[in-house]
């Protein structure tokens, strides 16, 4: 009679997810995640192949768990890209391993940082065409221009070199919209 599996890949991946988390992407190894989940290696590699297919599925379900903060995150400026930008610095600064890991890394498994942050949904086409709406002439260059804004002040809060209120930021990013415009 067969022993009862009593790891499932979902305790695996829960585990190996919170690791992420807490520890970063570049510490989950086979051996510290057995020991977090409470079982040998072996479920682990009973599940996968090898450590390389686990952590391509990990960053995958970082990938939705993104898209699930971006949805859910509260929308209410009327000028384009700032809760967009609202949206990335405070996820940068609440979720900074996810955030290295999504963002800052080059393990991305052929998806860009434009792929990444557009997502399953469209959310920088929207933001795009929202800016079109606005009478932004040239809604792509300005998301050039925003992007890059926004991603360097998502990038400082990893340094802790970021430490303006959500009023301030929402101004700036204002700002730097209107600033951009002219």
């Amino acid at each position: 009679m067969a022993r009862k599996e009593t790891i499932t890949q979902s305790d695996i991946l829960q585990a190996a997810f919170e690791m992420v988390k807490e520890e970063g992407y570049e510490n989950v190894t086979a051996r510290k995640l057995a020991a977090r989940a409470g079982c040998s290696t072996q479920p682990i590699f009973r599940v996968y192949r090898n450590m390389e297919e686990l952590l391509k599925e990990l960053f995958f379900i970082a990938v939705d768990y993104f898209e699930t903060y971006y949805e859910n995150f509260p929308k209410y400026n009327d000028i384009p890209f700032v809760d967009l930008g609202l949206t990335y610095i405070r996820f940068a600064e609440e979720n900074k391993n996810l955030f290295r890991l999504l963002f800052l890394s080059k393990r991305r498994y052929e998806k860009s940082l434009y792929d990444l942050l557009n997502g399953k949904k469209g959310a920088v086409v929207r933001e795009i065409n929202y800016a079109k709406e606005y009478g932004c002439m040239s809604p792509e260059d300005m998301f050039t221009k925003m992007w890059i804004f926004i991603h360097g002040a998502a990038c400082m809060t990893l340094t802790g070199d970021y430490d303006l209120e959500e009023i301030e930021t929402v101004k700036l990013l204002e700002d730097s919209f209107r600033s951009f415009l002219k």
